[in-house]
Formats: structure tokens, sequence, C-alpha cells
């Protein structure tokens, strides 16, 4: 168990310094060289250094440090604890890969940076958050927001992050502050795609007189758990028995043959769901 745990937090801790290298990287390749404007504190830096000249890393630093103890006052000490190593990493990636990479650009092309930034910031941010961290800064008002009023982060970040591209019109023209608010919303699709990598599966029910027969081909050669619900017709008024069953989505096209074999005639429901817990799936379904 003990070992377990060590080895859960090492994953979780290469997580978070994966995540803000990747970060980094998308903002020294495809945000900075090209005047690309974008949001959160990275958003914010920008306007700071247009207006005072302080660099870019300095205010990500201060920002980060001041948004940490916020968060450890409303987020409690373990949150703060596991976003203290972004609020450090994010800044120091930042400063060596510019050191690095020097005057190096990949690309001029307002569009492709517009692209592969946003998907580079989603994918790092999704990595970092899904690790139980944040990159700190800008992320921790968003987490304050649903935890106490239940706005979504991906929502709160879409909002934030449109009036700080809103300040930097001031400096900027408008064709870049467009092409920033479509970088938020690639960011923000790609956050919620990377925090749902992995979670989602697939629910089917089946409406059947054979119902007994279907529930017992899943449990044997699906291998997945059934539930049979009682339900009643709504025109006649039969009764009737309803299996419902939550498998992975790759077992979806296995489940209608085995289930379409049986009775080609049943009535399938399929959704899809965003998260499962329980025997199977986040437990060892083979634990006693």
């Amino acid at each position: 168990m003990m070992k377990k745990k060590t080895t859960a937090r090492l994953l979780s801790l290469l997580a978070v310094v994966a995540g803000n290298f990747l970060y980094a990287l998308s903002v020294r390749v495809f945000l900075l060289p090209t005047g690309l404007v974008t949001g959160g504190t990275t958003g914010l830096a920008m306007v700071i250094n247009h207006l005072c000249g302080l660099p870019v890393s300095a205010f990500v630093l201060a920002f980060n440090m001041a948004m940490l103890l916020l968060g450890w006052w409303l987020l409690g000490r373990a949150f703060a604890l596991t976003t203290l190593a972004s609020s450090f990493l994010y800044p120091a990636f930042l400063e060596v890969i510019g050191w690095f990479m020097g005057d190096f650009v990949l690309t001029e092309d307002l569009l492709l940076n517009t692209i592969f930034f946003g998907l580079g910031i989603g994918i790092s941010l999704g990595i970092v958050i899904r690790a139980g961290a944040s990159t700190g800064g800008m992320d921790i008002p968003m987490l304050v927001l649903q935890k106490y009023l239940r706005i979504p982060v991906s929502v709160s970040m879409y909002v934030f992050d449109c009036l700080i591209l809103l300040l930097q019109l001031f400096f900027s023209n408008v064709d870049s502050v467009l092409y920033g608010v479509v970088l938020a919303i690639i960011y923000t699709v790609m956050l919620d795609k990377m925090l749902m990598l992995g979670t989602s599966r697939t629910e089917v029910r089946i409406v059947s007189d054979r119902a007994r027969e279907i529930s017992a081909a899943i449990l044997s050669q699906v291998d997945r758990g059934v539930t049979l619900l009682h339900g009643e017709g709504g025109y006649l008024h039969e009764q009737t028995e309803i299996v419902m069953s939550v498998i992975s989505n790759r077992e979806l096209i296995k489940l209608e043959r085995l289930v379409h074999e049986i009775d080609p005639e049943c009535f399938m429901i399929v959704n899809r769901v965003s998260e499962v817990h329980g025997r199977g799936f986040t437990i060892d379904r083979n634990k006693d």
C-alpha cells in the first residue's frame, strides 16, 4: 500500500513537471516571438511588460506567489502544497527555455501559432490538473469560483481570458485580439477534452422481452456488471425489464452485436457517461 502511494505521488510530481515544461515551451515557441495575445497570467504579464517593462517571467513569479497565498487561504493547505511546485517551475522553465532558444522563431504564421499554442496550453493545463495540482496564477481564482459558486473552470477561464484580451486592445491590433479569442476557445475546449480523457464510458439501456438472457450474456461474454430495472410500457402498461450496463467505449460494438443476436427487435439506448466510479473502473474488480 505504501509503495503504491509513493509511486502515485511520484507520477503526479512528474506530471506536474511535464505539464509546466510544456506550458512554458508553448509560450516561448508560439506566443512570445510572434506577438500573439493571450489571456491568463501570461496575458496579464504582457500587459504589465508593455506598461512598465517588467519581464514576463518576473511578473508571473510574483503573481503566482500572491495567488498561492489566496489558494492556501480559500482552498486549503493540501492544494497550496501541490500548486507550490508549479508556481516556481513555470517561470523557471520560461526563463531557461528563453535562454537556450534565444531569438529562434519556429513560424511567423499567426494562425498556426494560435492553433498550436492553444493545443499546447490545453494539454499542459489538463496534465497538471489531472495530477491534482494547478499551474497557479489565474487557475486559482477559477478553482475558487468552482468550489464556492459551482462555476465550471472552462467557463470562468474563458470569461477571464476575454477580459484580459480586451486590456491588450490598447497596444495590440484588432486582428491579434480576435486571434486571441480563437486561442481561448481552442485551449478551453482542449482542456475539457484532457480532463475527460480516459474517464468517459458508455451507458447502455436495453428494453427487451429477453432481458434475463441478455443480462447473462453481458455478464459472461463482455464481463461487465448488469443491473435489471423494472419498467412499465406507456401504451399497453405491460410490465417489462430493462437491462442497464456501463461499459468501456471500445466494448460498445461487441455488446451491440451480442444483444442483436439474442433479440434483433430490442430497444437500445446508448449514452456517453463523463465519469464512472466503482468496481471494474476505479476499483479493481477482483479486490475483496
